[in-house]
């Protein structure tokens, strides 16, 4: 399988299944995405570790990170290896004391796992074929599309700057869910120039 590296575009809330959000990979050297569905739980800890927050406490994949570095275990990368009706399957493939074995994994805890350990996410052309959607949107394109009211969120009156120690005492309450609706307001302010 010729390998085809992946990173992470960002995550939205599914439109397709309630409580479940998309995970979105894109191709380094390419233009195609892969959206992932993928729970609550595992993006929560996805969304915390692109934004760079530490909770007080280890979230299950930190912990995971703990004991592998506690018995000299490396993940070297992880590799996105199937689709079938329509679920993405996923290996760990770790390294310890020069011996390489390969974790079987949910894709969503193997891209935490990624993000953790700061590993390449690959998968194949083929998979790439059957999943990946084209996004071709010029500068142009993007100033056609409707503005997202920005009163849905009930964050309008705080400034960014009141966001952000806002997010800072959620995460240390582990108030997780108040925390990535506050990270998503602060993403959409940074995106418009607010």
């Amino acid at each position: 399988m010729q390998k085809i590296k992946m990173n992470v575009l960002g995550l939205s809330v599914s439109q397709t299944q309630t409580g479940a959000y998309a995970l979105v990979l894109t191709e380094e050297n390419g233009d195609r995405r892969i959206p992932i569905i993928i729970g609550p739980v595992e993006a929560q800890s996805i969304a915390i570790q692109l934004e760079g927050l530490h909770p007080p406490r280890p979230l299950t994949h930190d912990l995971f990170k703990n004991i592998a570095q506690a018995f000299n275990i490396e993940l070297v990368e992880i590799v996105i290896y199937k689709l079938e009706e329509g679920i993405f399957y996923s290996e760990l493939i770790c390294e310890q004391n020069g011996n390489r074995i390969a974790v079987d994994s949910r894709t969503s805890d193997a891209v935490a796992l990624a993000l953790r350990f700061k590993c390449p996410i690959y998968t194949s052309d083929e998979i790439l074929s059957k999943a990946g959607i084209v996004v071709a949107v010029s500068d142009q394109d993007e100033d056609a599309f409707p503005p997202e009211p920005d009163d849905e969120s009930g964050f309008e009156v705080q400034t960014l700057e009141e966001l952000e120690k806002m997010l800072q005492q959620a995460v240390q309450e582990e108030n997780y869910e108040l925390a990535s609706e506050l990270r998503d307001e602060i993403m959409k302010r940074k995106e418009k120039g607010n």
